[in-house]
């Protein structure tokens, strides 16, 4: 077997929050509160023409209206109009489960925040496996919460690293949406890439930049790009990519 060429550097990692530390919760005090009725009205906008079943999106937006009310609370996301989240966090998550069938497959939410794009990935497929998780504690346990809240049976929340949880336990999916550049997210799970078979990014108008840039480190690890989807959400809110990495886990 070929030794794995060192690292000449280190990522650094995220110092853990001091204990008893709080962020700042973001100030939605100037708006309303978005009800169940908006939100599923925004996804029937975002949804025309996606032949999603009624269910799915009535699901979607008690999860939504979920995060919503907590995110008074905490910080969970900066997207609170209705049509954005709609379009952003859902319809942006649905059309990543066309492109990759989640039939009886295992999925690893890495830095899953809210439950995004994990929940909407467990609505859509009921027959798969999604685990969400986040290294921020109060982030997994209020993703755990909403599981229980809602009663997904198909989704799971974890609390700690990837990198770490990797180590024990193999996933068909590894994804990653608006966590750090493809770069980085490789060589994060440079050590664990043998325990998972695909790295599924969920990337903006910019991936090709950094496709280009993680060439070299990309090859270096063994990571194969198979397939680059591109995508536009509705009402010109921006251009989306899914990236689909063959890991050295699934050859």
């Amino acid at each position: 077997m070929q030794a794995e060429e060192p690292d000449a550097q280190p990522l650094p990692e995220d110092p853990p929050p001091e204990a008893g530390e709080e962020e700042e919760p973001l100030d939605f005090a100037d708006l309303p509160l978005p009800t169940v009725a908006d939100l599923r009205a925004a996804l029937d906008w975002a949804f025309q023409g996606e032949e999603a079943p009624a269910e799915f999106l009535e699901r979607c937006a008690a999860h939504a209206h979920y995060v919503q009310v907590a995110n008074r609370r905490m910080n969970l996301t900066a997207i609170v109009e209705p049509r954005e989240i709609a379009a952003k966090h859902y319809l942006d998550s649905w059309r990543t489960t066309r492109l990759l069938p989640l039939l009886g497959r295992s999925v690893l939410d890495v830095g899953s925040g809210a439950g995004y794009p994990g929940m909407p990935l467990a609505l859509a497929e009921p027959q798969a496996r999604v685990v969400m998780i986040d290294s921020v504690k109060k982030k997994a346990d209020f993703i755990a919460e909403s599981i229980q809240a809602l009663g997904v049976t198909n989704a799971f929340a974890e609390g700690g690293r990837a990198e770490e949880h990797l180590v024990r336990h193999r996933y068909d999916l590894v994804v990653f949406r608006a966590v750090s550049s493809v770069r980085e997210n490789v060589r994060l799970l440079r050590k664990v890439r043998h325990s998972f078979r695909d790295l599924i990014m969920m990337k903006g108008p910019s991936w090709s930049r950094e496709v280009r840039a993680a060439e070299r480190e990309t090859e270096r690890l063994g990571f194969r790009l198979d397939t680059v989807w591109e995508h536009k959400l509705p009402g010109e809110l921006g251009d989306r990519a899914v990236l689909v990495y063959r890991a050295p886990g699934g050859r």
